[in-house]
């Protein structure tokens, strides 16, 4: 009887490890689903940021890649 008793033991150790594993997954899953959720976010901000800086550097007065005029 012992050794069922010892099994059983193992067994109950074992189901409760898998349930803190269980909740530590789920835990992790929400936040790298909050993370690509931010990056997500960040990356269409710069892309828009870099749109409008090309759009400012087109409409900006002269040429920038034009030698000053005392050259």
């Amino acid at each position: 009887m012992s050794e069922t008793r010892v099994l059983s033991d193992r067994i109950d150790a074992l189901e409760i490890r898998l349930s803190f594993q269980d909740e530590t997954i789920e835990a992790l899953n929400k936040t790298i689903t909050a993370q690509w959720q931010q990056i997500d976010t960040l990356t269409r901000q710069v892309a828009g940021l870099n749109e409008r800086l090309q759009a400012a550097e087109a409409s900006a007065p002269g040429a920038t890649d034009e030698p000053p005029p005392h050259y």
